[in-house]
């Protein structure tokens, strides 16, 4: 046996070989999709990370993009089945871009040149769809910078963004990658991409303003070397009030599926305009709402609503949902509407999502996808268990979530057979981004703990978790995550402030200060470190540390920061700065004074013993 698994390793044959998940391709008759002989009519997502991730903002982390793994896969696939979703549509295939950090993951390296292990994540991807049976709509480029595209292409061969859609060299090293993807053999499948019939349709790409020759050739090329599948125009009307789809789309052979994206100013406009696109379309391709969404739920259930009522739309992908994170919680992404009000959503919802009514969108949703397909909505799931990641401390506490959770319930024992003692009731993992989960305040030090935990919802409580101990802790930990100022002894010119989070790595809750303002922490018992997470708009330092015993004399620390900027500039980050004082002298206050600009806290850990 250990000859034949050697075998496989060096020549990448599967050891599994995935049944197909689905009887059929998706075709196209009169402007209805079908699966067979059944209309296939659909509501759900777009997932723009579910193949590349863009989100992971943990404070210490410089490189924001990473590639997801299994689990993180299987979060998003399981929750869009739970949810009725029958179709995902993924962002594109990312290209090399020099503004990203070095160590930057990507799909296309240069011109016909490939990242092995990032396509690896779509064969996983495809692997999952047929598991799930949710079929992917998988565009191809993208017009914009975001994760690479049409620019960074052009930028290969120091051409211009515009130069893609007329220069021969441009339009072939795209075609290299058209031709690679889609004669693809999943390495764990063994099948071709395009013989693959989780794949509903190649999307030419996202949001293009592409000339109808461009979008013309590269369509007949897919169908040269794809006889299966469908071809979707992700030509894009940039008109927020009246996007329409475009009438040579509707003449040209190579094109099944027009598509519309609706963010308009005025949401109550979009079912109106939907029906403007169904008038011009006339049932000659089939046509869909490929994106829409910030925009309140009322507006947003009017639209499903148009959605289901006629049957020439095949279906509607909001925009968007994220999954959960290997490290615990969720990748969060906040929107650009809004100074960054409408956040990508997660299920089931959650308290932390109630500026855009999470909780009540994504049930509504839910019973929305069931209804277009003439179905009465499946029954909740009982969580999976999910499973508890190894503990260094008492206050840094993190599991794997389940799909479905609303809550968990953590429970403490001196030995790993129990007896069990609840020390966490219905803790979210959608409360605090990028943080620990769980910080266990009734602990004892220097002493072995047990922990396991269980997922809830409304559907019943989950099995437990695998049981991680003993844990020891040598410090308590007094934590501030910045939602009020009710840790803070005493302020001065100090505000908790929100909004534009993504500039801030998703952090929501933050103290906002400038030149003169303060915060004093006292500290509980006997100091053994003082940590700030803080952010400031530059490398130079605007805040210091001092320390005193009498709240009259203070020292200044001396503290220099760490920072962890990366070398970005898409999202206008402010610079992430930890100050530590690991106590020589053990103060019993401790004062951050803005001494230069504007400045936002983000944490603070003060460790300590002899509570």
């Amino acid at each position: 046996m250990k000859k034949v698994l050697l075998l496989c390793a060096l020549f990448f044959i599967p050891l599994i070989s995935f049944a197909d998940g689905f009887d059929y391709f998706v075709t196209a008759d009169n402007g209805r999709l079908k699966n067979g002989d059944e209309d296939y009519r659909f509501i759900s997502f777009n997932v723009p990370t579910l193949n590349f991730q863009e989100d992971e903002m943990a404070f210490t982390v410089k490189n924001p993009y990473r590639l997801p793994n299994e689990f993180e896969m299987r979060d998003i696939f399981s929750t869009v089945k739970e949810m009725g979703g029958q179709v995902i549509r993924i962002y594109t295939i990312p290209v090399k871009n020099n503004n990203f950090p070095k160590d930057a993951p990507t799909y296309v390296e240069a011109p016909g040149k490939f990242n092995e292990e990032a396509f690896k994540v779509t064969d996983m991807m495809l692997a999952l769809a047929n598991e799930y049976e949710i079929r992917i709509i998988f565009p191809l480029l993208n017009n914009r910078q975001w994760m690479g595209g049409r620019p960074n292409y052009a930028e290969f061969r120091g051409k211009t963004a515009e130069d893609f859609w007329v220069d021969k060299q441009l339009r072939d090293d795209f075609k290299k990658t058209i031709k690679y993807t889609l004669n693809r053999k999943n390495t764990i499948t063994g099948k071709k991409y395009k013989d693959d019939k989780a794949i509903l349709a190649w999307e030419t790409g996202n949001e293009l303003t592409s000339p109808i020759e461009w979008t013309v050739d590269i369509t007949r090329y897919i169908k040269s070397l794809d006889k299966n599948h469908l071809v979707m125009d992700g030509w894009f009307s940039d008109d927020l009030d009246e996007p329409v789809v475009r009438e040579e789309s509707l003449t040209e052979w190579s094109i099944d599926i027009v598509s519309s994206h609706h963010y308009e100013r005025d949401a109550s406009l979009i079912p109106q305009n939907i029906q403007k696109n169904i008038d011009l379309v006339k049932g000659r391709k089939v046509y869909m709402v490929g994106e829409f969404g910030f925009a309140s739920s009322s507006a947003i259930e009017s639209a499903l609503d148009k959605v289901i009522d006629e049957p020439s739309v095949a279906g509607a992908l909001i925009w968007s949902l994220r999954h959960r994170r290997r490290e615990g919680g969720f990748y969060w992404h906040s929107e650009p509407l809004g100074a960054g009000l409408f956040k990508a959503f997660r299920w089931p919802g959650f308290e932390s999502g109630l500026a855009y009514d999470e909780q009540r969108l994504m049930t509504m949703y839910r019973n929305k996808a069931f209804e277009i397909q003439n179905a009465k909505p499946a029954e909740i799931s009982i969580p999976a268990a999910p499973k508890l990641l190894p503990i260094e401390n008492l206050h840094s506490i993190n599991w794997q979530g389940s799909m479905g959770a609303t809550g968990y319930n953590v429970e403490r024992a001196k030995s790993d057979k129990g007896p069990w003692t609840l020390v966490g009731y219905n803790i979210s993992d959608a409360d605090v981004p990028y943080f620990p989960l769980f910080h266990d305040e009734t602990a004892q030090l220097n002493t072995p703990h047990f922990y396991r935990v269980a997922a809830i919802n409304s559907a019943g409580k989950s099995t437990y978790s695998n049981v991680v101990g003993p844990v020891e802790s040598r410090y308590y930990a007094k934590i501030d995550t910045m939602k009020n100022l009710g840790v803070v002894e005493t302020s001065k010119a100090l505000f908790p402030t929100t909004g534009n989070d993504r500039s801030f790595k998703e952090i929501r809750n933050r103290l906002f200060g400038d030149y003169g303002s303060e915060a004093i922490y006292k500290v509980p018992g006997k100091l053994a470190e003082f940590k700030l997470f803080a952010f400031e708009k530059t490398r130079f330092s605007y805040l210091s540390l001092e320390g005193s015993n009498d709240k009259k004399k203070w020292v200044d620390l001396n503290v220099k920061p760490s920072v962890y900027a990366n070398s970005e500039s898409n999202y206008g980050y402010w610079k992430p700065k930890i100050y530590a004082y690991k106590a020589g002298t053990p103060f019993k206050y401790i004062k951050v004074i803005f001494k230069g600009g504007e400045a936002h806290l983000a944490r603070t850990e003060i460790l300590y013993t002899d509570k």
